[in-house]
């Protein structure tokens, strides 16, 4: 396609709601964990979907392969509803679209349909799972019935999904963004930095389907990171009203003391979080919300109790005086800056690699090379040669140096249990072996919780 003809399949955002598909020829692209929630939804409706998928669930159900009839039944249909996976851009999205179908998404047409005033998108390259976790803790120590769901959670339209909510916490990714044809009042952006470019196609593109959730029918205020200066130079696009958070903002605040995130990236998230909050309830007209996020001692009360997502930061043990960070869900070189900006000082064993998606790790060497503790890196298939090749070209290259320094040098590890080994053993005897690969774990694990459980394993194994 043409630039014209890629722009116009970004910003193709049907207005239907749920309720739209009643009577329709419908297909669900995608049985993963949005697509069963869209069958049941449509099941909910009256509505018997084509489902087609390469790699279906077991079940009762008829599944059609893409290349086995499955494409062409669902060029049949009116509507098609795809799993966020599934690249708009793709040969096949086009075939659709081309025979006559509208691709939407789940939480396009849920969001259509929605009380918005009630409901908050966070986006972000990173950052933006802690941040939803943070804010329906908070919502819930206020009293307050929170839902939290999206990319992160459950589908907010899953019929499955029980309760009834005050407010809605919703995660966006950049996949899921591109099917929201209006956006809440109040959304929000943690971080932006080049991820996803395979399914976006470039990262240009990236960048503006990304931040198309904060721009669309009904967008008010983003509250975004003022520390990003990628997200500053592309203020234009995120929404009408932009209110920045920086992590040097309430210098001396201690209300976000009890959320226990360590890392002055995760200050900034509880930060935006409570920015967020004192939107929410303007734009909601609860003057309850209002005044007790106002109020420290009340936030303190309520950030009381929170417990940290897993594989993001979180210290699974110690051996022989070494801890052990499983920070699996860093899959590009920002968040990886991050946690090791979260333990200044200290000793680490850095392990990275994976799934190579042609980022760039040049600012990585950079930001190792920056460190005043000593570090020593330790690369993993399939990027590693990459990685490599990036501190081979940047600040500090050269071999390893043989003496005391900050910078103890790169070592690549044909897998992850031989990397653990190699960073016990360099980073004894009080230092850290940090997992935050910077790629994904796609390839050589079922995904990041894998990645993290064998990460575990190997730590226990050192410890027999």
């Amino acid at each position: 396609m043409n630039s014209r003809d890629e722009r116009a399949v970004s910003d193709e955002r049907p207005s239907l709601g749920w309720s739209d598909l009643r009577g329709a020829r419908v297909g669900v692209w995608g049985l993963g964990r949005e697509g069963g929630a869209s069958l049941r939804r449509l099941r909910a409706l009256g509505v018997e979907p084509v489902l087609v998928d390469d790699s279906p669930p077991a079940g009762p159900d008829r599944v059609l392969a893409t290349a086995e009839g499955g494409l062409d039944a669902l060029a049949r249909c009116e509507i098609v509803v795809k799993t966020p996976g599934i690249s708009r851009y793709g040969a096949e999205a086009d075939y659709l679209r081309a025979a006559g179908a509208i691709l939407v998404g789940g939480l396009g047409l849920w969001l259509a349909e929605a009380g918005l005033p009630r409901v908050v998108c966070v986006t972000g390259t990173k950052g933006k799972s802690t941040t939803c976790a943070v804010l329906g803790h908070l919502l819930t120590g206020l009293g307050y019935r929170a839902m939290v769901g999206g990319n992160f959670g459950a589908a907010p339209y899953d019929p499955a999904l029980a309760g009834e909510y005050d407010y809605w916490v919703i995660e966006v990714s950049s996949y899921t963004a591109t099917d929201l044809a209006v956006t809440p009042p109040v959304t929000a952006v943690t971080s932006l930095h080049p991820d996803h470019l395979p399914w976006h196609g470039g990262v240009d593109r990236y960048y503006r389907d990304k931040l198309s959730a904060t721009s669309q029918p009904g967008a008010e205020l983003t509250v975004a990171n003022g520390d990003s200066e990628l997200l500053r130079e592309r203020a234009g696009l995120l929404g009408p009203r932009v209110e920045w958070v920086s992590e040097s903002d309430g210098p001396g605040a201690t209300w976000m003391d009890p959320l226990g995130l360590p890392g002055r990236h995760n200050r900034r998230n509880a930060l935006i979080a409570r920015h967020v909050l004192l939107a929410l309830g303007t734009a909601a007209a609860d003057d309850a919300l209002v005044r007790d996020v106002t109020d420290d001692a009340a936030l303190r009360k309520a950030a009381a109790g929170y417990v940290g997502l897993p594989s993001r930061l979180a210290t699974i043990g110690v051996v022989g005086g070494v801890s052990f960070v499983d920070d699996s869900l860093s899959t590009n070189v920002l968040p990886t800056l991050a946690a090791l900006d979260a333990f200044p000082g200290c000793r680490i064993a850095l392990i990275v690699g994976g799934q190579d998606r042609g980022i760039d790790y040049a600012p990585l060497a950079t930001g190792v090379a920056g460190r005043q503790a000593p570090t020593l890196v330790l690369t993993l298939p399939d990027s590693g040669p990459r990685i490599s090749a990036a501190f081979a070209a940047g600040p500090g290259a050269g071999p390893a140096p043989a003496g005391p320094g900050a910078f103890a040098g790169v070592r690549d590890c044909q897998d992850l249990d031989a990397a653990v080994a190699a960073g016990f053993e360099w980073a004894r005897p009080d230092g850290i072996v940090l997992l935050s690969p910077a790629a994904p774990s796609f390839g050589h694990f079922r995904d990041y919780r894998d990645r993290g459980d064998q990460f575990a394993a190997a730590m226990r194994a050192i410890g027999r």
